[in-house]
């Protein structure tokens, strides 16, 4: 059977902005110019986090509609992937969703070039499940997984829509028993809640994956959130300012400079790959990368939309130590 399923951002609004420097060198010593519009690095504390972590040759693979493998704040950042919508080695990122997601985790930083990335020393994996119009099986996204997790992934994001007959699908089909063979590779696995606004379970209970809502710029859910997973934490998805395509894309279609804005919990979820790739990197195991993550996070009005609350990615690096 092929489903249809809605990316996770599908409330999002594009807010393409205008790059003037391009390069890929990776000088430490050159800020991102557009460093001061990532509120969510602060939110997080990822800053602070890289003192201790930056994820170095930790590998999250990215399961989603592929990548602008020419872009100049994630070239060099990759390594191969692959295309289970063309069955090619090329997985070209033909929507615009992906590279967003890749952007957020772990974009060129200090390079003198746009953003910041979450995992500054981490590599890309992209894996294409999803075509241009942001639509794939279930099958292929099962199969992505899989494959990623044989071809030395660390940490997988999938920052996919959980509405509909594909929530069905994932509370009791295939999906669970991909995420728990990933599992059994030692891979940590992190997804998106979804955006629907709805309390909804999306995995079976005791499935090993990490999943994430959004919050916003006040530390609230956003209102399209997805809520109520056992365990679940929040991250920053609101006005998210990341790498787009460099060519014409569903989401670039007014502007091709490589950078804009979407909301949406797929826009969290990468940020709690970023600081899972931290921890990594730090020796963790999957279920201590799951577990520190949670117990870390701050929810100080106890608002359950939150689920255990905001990820705190400098309190988590400094846990491991305790």
């Amino acid at each position: 059977m092929r489903t249809r399923t809605p990316l996770a951002y599908c409330l999002a609004a594009v807010l393409l902005l205008t790059v003037t420097a391009c390069g890929d060198s990776d000088d430490d010593n050159k800020p991102d110019p557009m460093r001061d519009d990532q509120w969510a690095l602060d939110a997080l504390h990822l800053p602070d986090a890289w003192d201790t972590s930056k994820g170095d040759d930790t590998v999250i693979a990215v399961v989603d509609t592929g990548v602008d493998p020419d872009h100049p704040d994630l070239k060099g950042r990759l390594v191969d992937g692959h295309d289970f919508v063309d069955n090619d080695n090329k997985p070209k990122d033909l929507n615009g969703h992906g590279t967003h997601v890749s952007g957020i985790a772990a974009a060129h930083t200090d390079n003198g070039v746009g953003i910041a990335g979450g995992a500054p020393g981490a590599k890309i994996m992209p894996v294409r499940v999803l075509g241009a119009d942001g639509s794939g099986s279930n099958q292929n996204i099962n199969l992505g997984i899989k494959w990623a997790a044989d071809h030395g992934a660390d940490v997988i994001n999938l920052s996919l829509g959980e509405s509909g007959l594909m929530a069905k699908l994932l509370r009791g089909g295939t999906l669970n028993a991909a995420i728990k063979y990933a599992y059994g590779k030692g891979v940590t696995v992190v997804a998106a809640a979804g955006n629907d606004g709805d309390d909804v379970q999306t995995y079976k209970v005791g499935t090993p994956v990490l999943v994430v809502g959004a919050s916003d710029t006040d530390g609230a859910p956003a209102s399209f959130s997805n809520f109520g997973v056992d365990d679940a934490v929040s991250a920053p998805g609101v006005d998210i300012l990341s790498t787009l395509p460099t060519y014409r894309t569903k989401e670039t279609l007014k502007d091709t400079s490589g950078y804009g804005k979407l909301s949406g919990t797929s826009m969290a979820s990468p940020y709690v790959a970023a600081v899972a790739a931290l921890l990594h990197h730090e020796g963790l195991k999957p279920d201590e990368i799951m577990s520190t993550i949670r117990s870390t996070a701050k929810n100080p009005k106890n608002n359950s939309k939150l689920g255990l609350g905001i990820v705190d990615a400098e309190a988590a690096v400094k846990k491991k130590d305790s």
